[in-house]
C-alpha cells in the first residue's frame, strides 16, 4: 500500500515540474517605438521622438511648396501665406524700401535680448530704425527678445524690458510677440544644462505678460528644442515659430510661422537674412466666391489694452538671433527622452538626435 502511495507521489511530483519547467510559449514583443513618433532630423535622416497625441499635427504638405527666386512659396489652398524676414543689429542698417520691393509682407525684429553670460538685458542697436523702416514701408511687424532666462523670474523680466521698449508701438506691433531662448554654442553660458522643464516655465510666464500686455504671445524653437527639451502640450495656446531650413516644411507638429533658411538673400539687405512664411488658415469661401446664401463678416474691433510698466535694465554682451541648426552642426544621439547620449551604433536607418549645443 505504501509502495503505491508513494509511487503515486513521485508521478505527481513529475507531472507539476514537467507544467512549470516545460516549454513556454514566445515572449511578447516590445514596440521600442511606442509612443513615440518618427520625424525628419533636419540631416537627411529619421529621428523617434515622442509622442504628444494631444498636440495636433500639421496639416502643411510638400506638395504645396515651390521654389519662387530666392524665396519658397506656399501653393495650397487651406492657407494664407505671408513672406517675411526676421533681422537683428547683424543685418546692418537696412534699406526697408528695398525689401518692400521684394514683396516681403512682414517682418519679426529684435527688440532686445539677455546675454548669455553676466544675463543683463540689452536693447538691440538697430530696433528703433528697423521697426521705423518696416513702418514707413507697409511692412507688417512682429518683435522677439532673445532670451537666456534661467527661471520664470528672470523670463518675467525680459516681458516686462520687452514692453517697454515697444510701448511706443503698440500700434505698429500687431504680429506675434515671440520668446526666442536658444542654445548658446562653442561657448559658456549662464543656460548651459537648464532643463526642459525650466525652459517651459520660462516659456510660459514671458508668453502669459505678453498676453496680459494684450499682444499675441509666440514662442520660437528649432527641431531639438521643439522635440527634445519644450513640453509641448504646455505652448498649446500660443503661436509656434519653428525654425526648420529646408525646401519643404518638415517639422511634425502644427505651426504658425515656418524659418525656412537663414541665408536668404534680400533686396536691401546686406549679407545672409532669415526668411519666413506665416500661415492663416483660410475661412470658408475665402480662396474663390462665397456662396450665394452668406454674406461677407464684418470686421470686428479690438479691445483697448492697458499699456505695459516699466523696469529697470542692466547692459550685457551682445548675442545674435540664430536659426535652427543645418548640416555642418555636430550631432550627437540621444535616448527617448533626450536626455542621454546612447551610441550610434544602436540605431540603424532611424536616428534619436539632437543638436550639440
Amino acid at each position: 500500500m505504501w509502495k503505491k502511495i508513494y509511487a503515486f507521489m513521485v508521478a505527481a511530483a513529475l507531472l507539476l515540474l514537467c507544467a512549470c519547467g516545460g516549454e513556454r510559449g514566445p515572449a511578447a514583443t516590445v514596440d521600442p517605438y511606442e509612443g513615440m513618433v518618427e520625424v525628419e532630423s533636419g540631416f537627411g535622416t529619421k529621428m523617434w521622438v515622442q509622442l504628444y497625441e494631444d498636440v495636433p499635427a500639421s496639416t502643411l504638405s510638400p506638395a504645396d511648396f515651390r521654389r519662387d527666386g530666392g524665396f519658397i512659396s506656399y501653393t495650397g489652398s487651406e492657407y494664407e501665406a505671408l513672406r517675411g524676414v526676421d533681422v537683428s543689429e547683424h543685418q546692418g542698417e537696412i534699406d526697408w524700401k528695398g525689401v518692400a520691393s521684394e514683396g516681403v509682407d512682414f517682418a519679426m525684429i529684435r527688440a532686445g535680448y539677455r546675454g548669455y553670460s553676466q544675463g543683463g538685458l540689452y536693447e538691440d542697436a538697430y530696433f528703433v530704425p528697423n521697426i521705423d523702416g518696416a513702418t514707413v514701408n507697409q511692412i507688417d511687424i512682429g518683435v522677439y527678445f532673445f532670451s537666456q532666462a534661467v527661471t520664470p523670474e528672470e523670463a518675467v523680466e525680459e516681458a516686462e524690458y520687452l514692453l517697454k521698449l515697444i510701448k511706443s508701438y503698440r500700434c505698429e506691433v500687431t504680429m506675434p510677440v515671440v520668446f526666442d531662448w536658444e542654445n548658446i554654442d562653442n561657448d559658456d553660458a549662464r543656460t548651459d544644462g537648464l532643463d526642459g522643464a525650466t525652459l517651459t516655465d520660462c516659456a510660459v510666464a514671458f508668453c502669459e505678460r505678453i498676453k496680459q500686455a494684450g499682444y499675441e504671445p509666440a514662442v520660437y524653437a528649432y527641431r531639438y528644442l521643439a522635440y527634445f527639451l519644450y513640453d509641448l502640450p504646455r505652448l498649446a495656446d500660443y503661436t509656434l515659430w519653428v525654425g526648420a531650413v529646408g525646401e519643404v516644411p518638415d517639422f511634425y507638429y502644427k505651426h504658425d510661422i515656418w524659418q525656412y533658411s537663414a541665408g536668404g538673400t534680400v533686396n536691401g539687405i546686406d549679407g545672409p537674412v532669415d526668411l519666413n512664411l506665416l500661415f492663416r488658415e483660410k475661412q470658408e469661401g475665402e480662396s474663390g466666391t462665397a456662396p450665394p446664401s452668406e454674406e461677407p463678416a464684418a470686421p470686428t474691433e479690438t479691445a483697448p489694452v492697458s499699456l505695459p510698466s516699466e523696469t529697470a535694465v542692466e547692459p550685457a554682451a551682445s548675442q545674435a538671433h540664430t536659426s535652427s541648426a543645418s548640416a555642418g552642426t555636430n550631432v550627437i544621439i540621444f535616448d527617448a527622452s533626450g536626455e542621454t547620449e546612447v551610441s550610434s551604433s544602436a540605431a540603424s536607418e532611424y536616428y534619436i538626435i539632437g543638436y550639440d549645443g
